[in-house]
């Protein structure tokens, strides 16, 4: 994708004297407004092919408040194509303008097409893909949240050479797209850590599927409960770690990844004189609608 985005940086945590441990975070998510962090990189080289294959309609999948929803729909809008998405979720469809994702999805142009929970569950089969064509015509296929071969590969260049220094890379796990780029990537000695979002064990075969090398391990402790799950003391951290080092956390992803470094850290995981680059993903998009549905139990926003 050629338009304008801002180069990521690394910004260090000062964590005190006592900590011997180097704490590092990679900013993606300032890399563009809409299109920032993990879903720039996943959708960089799936819309270069395309455009490569002269497609004008981009179709994916996702839930309510899903970054990767929103950030096809700003890549529909910056570069011309029409974008279609499908939304889990069959009660949202007059909904939209109360959901700012969708809202914003909208505004971008994108269509939706409203299903329900059981039938999202077989997006991926091939009646369900073959009816989609058949009711919107032809279109270049993403999958939900972004993650096929090529969104590895784009993952691929979030680590660049000066980030070789480090013997740990950290970060969030949703479809395990951008952990296998991170592993594929890696230098041997460095060791990469997911921090998974959901609960279970199966996505270590998904990973399996594009990593290349065995460097890795999914720390799977700090899901808060599971996707989208999220505590009162998971948002005063979120919003104390705001205060404390000016880095805005989404309670998604990156609150959760955060909070489990730094207390792995404190737990004695990490040996002394260890240097750790933990990847911001983005995803601050999806504040907005969390802090809706804290309004309604009444329980402290994410600031």
């Amino acid at each position: 994708m050629s338009f304008k985005v801002h180069l990521s940086e690394n910004q260090i945590l000062n964590l005190g004297k006592n900590v011997s441990q180097l704490l590092v975070v990679k900013r993606e998510d300032r890399i563009h407004p809409h299109i920032s962090g993990n879903k720039y990189r996943k959708l960089k080289y799936n819309i270069e092919q395309a455009s490569a294959d002269g497609k004008q309609t981009l179709l994916t999948f996702g839930g309510a408040f899903s970054n990767h929803i929103l950030a096809l729909a700003a890549v529909g809008k910056e570069f011309g194509f029409e974008t279609i998405g499908i939304i889990r979720g069959e009660e949202l469809a007059d909904q939209v303008d109360k959901n700012p994702t969708l809202k914003f999805a909208k505004s971008c142009g994108m269509r939706f097409k409203f299903v329900s929970r059981e039938a999202f569950r077989n997006k991926t089969s091939d009646d369900f893909i073959q009816n989609l064509k058949n009711e919107f015509g032809d279109f270049y296929l993403i999958p939900e949240g972004g993650t096929n071969t090529l969104a590895i590969k784009g993952c691929e260049e979030i680590l660049i050479k000066e980030d070789a220094d480090f013997d740990y890379v950290c970060c969030s796990v949703g479809t395990g797209g951008t952990i296998s780029g991170l592993i594929n990537a890696a230098k041997p000695h460095q060791k990469i850590l997911g921090f998974p979002a959901l609960k279970g064990d199966f996505l270590q075969e998904e990973i399996s599927n594009f990593a290349t090398n065995l460097n890795w391990e999914l720390i799977t402790d700090y899901h808060f409960g599971g996707y989208a799950k999220i505590t009162t003391e998971l948002i005063s951290f979120i919003n104390q770690f705001k205060i404390d080092y000016g880095v805005p956390l989404d309670p998604v992803y990156t609150g959760k990844l955060m909070y489990g470094v730094l207390d792995l850290l404190k737990k004695g995981y990490f040996p002394e004189h260890s240097k750790i680059l933990i990847i911001h993903t983005g995803g601050l998009q999806g504040i907005l609608g969390m802090n809706d549905l804290l309004k309604k139990k009444q329980w402290p926003l994410i600031s």
